[in-house]
């Protein structure tokens, strides 16, 4: 089989799955006769028509609300935001309606909406463009966050999150659409709470997601040839955290460093980091280490924008730290 890039492996799983079931429906800016800003609904509009793939105006708060009534009625919606950053617009509809409505309403209302698009930093998209939104949805209450790393984790994630009966927050990063590999066969579908253990080690544990598993895979190669053996887990499920996983390989391990792409100050590594404190204190042997951007407005400029994320080397060297340092 030829592999696949991955967006054309979302846009396969939002194929079958429209496919699968006449409830799913497309709605966003240019997702129609464009084909969506990054061509994940390339084609769709001609196959299923305008009623289940709906270019929008340029409105996310409004389409985005309409997408939580389509829930309530039985639709089964996915809302594209041409780049995750927009999504701010729809923030209330997000934590007010989509994460509350079935609670609220005594479990009379399911919403099972998928939220996805484009997000990360890119190669000089300005500040505006490069938002990493996970961390700002992550307190909120009644939905669930995944984010792809993958071609196959893609399509068996995007699958999983149309099926699921819960608001999903699904982040794709816009450096990662054309990675390629080949995708596994028959309808496959991964569970939206689970980490993928990439690499089996007994030295260190790393934590990373979307982006970073290509950067910590990298450093990896490296740490080899130091005589390093990492163990590497990309999270995949950003809400609720793996923690079995997670709390398995440190108690193999005993020390942990987690590598995001999002900002230090109230980050994902953060809250991931205030778990591990609370359940494996005991378990490590050196403190935890946080690699993670820097708390500034990505710059447009190219060489400042590479000093405000984490790079491979730097992966490197905490890890010669916490190991042959023992700091």
């Amino acid at each position: 089989m030829a592999g696949t890039l991955l967006f054309n492996a979302l846009r396969d799983a939002i194929d079958e799955e429209m496919a699968r079931d006449s409830l799913v429906c497309v709605m966003g800016e240019d997702v129609g006769q464009y084909g969506g800003s990054y061509k994940v609904t390339k084609d769709l509009y001609e196959k299923y028509g305008e009623l289940r793939v709906l270019d929008t105006p340029i409105a996310e708060n409004s389409f985005t609300g309409m997408a939580v009534g389509a829930a309530m009625t039985g639709l089964r919606p996915i809302v594209e935001g041409m780049n995750m950053g927009f999504l701010l617009l729809a923030f209330n509809q997000i934590s007010n309606n989509m994460g509350m409505l079935r609670y609220t309403s005594g479990g009379n209302f399911t919403i099972p909406t998928v939220v996805r698009g484009p997000g990360g930093v890119g190669r000089q998209l300005g500040a505006e463009h490069s938002q990493r939104l996970e961390a700002y949805f992550h307190a909120v209450p009644g939905i669930k966050i995944v984010a792809c790393s993958t071609p196959t984790n893609a399509k068996g994630l995007m699958k999983a999150a149309i099926r699921d009966n819960n608001p999903v927050l699904f982040f794709e990063h816009v450096l990662l659409y054309n990675l390629i590999e080949e995708l596994p066969e028959g309808d496959y579908v991964c569970a939206l709470d689970q980490a993928d253990l990439v690499r089996e080690g007994k030295d260190v544990t790393i934590l990373t997601y979307s982006r970073m598993r290509q950067h910590c895979l990298k450093a990896v190669e490296q740490l080899e040839t130091d005589g390093i053996d990492v163990e590497l887990i990309d999270l995949i499920s950003l809400k609720p955290f793996d923690m079995e996983t997670i709390v398995r390989s440190i108690r193999k391990t005993h020390r942990v460093i987690v590598v995001e792409e999002c900002m230090k100050t109230g980050g994902i590594g953060a809250e991931l980091i205030a778990l591990i404190t609370e359940q494996c204190f005991d378990e490590l042997d050196a403190r935890p280490i946080r690699l993670s951007s820097q708390d500034i407005p990505t710059p447009y400029n190219g060489k400042l924008e590479n000093f405000t994320i984490i790079q491979p080397h730097q992966i490197v060297e905490a890890a010669q730290q916490i190991v042959l340092k023992g700091l």
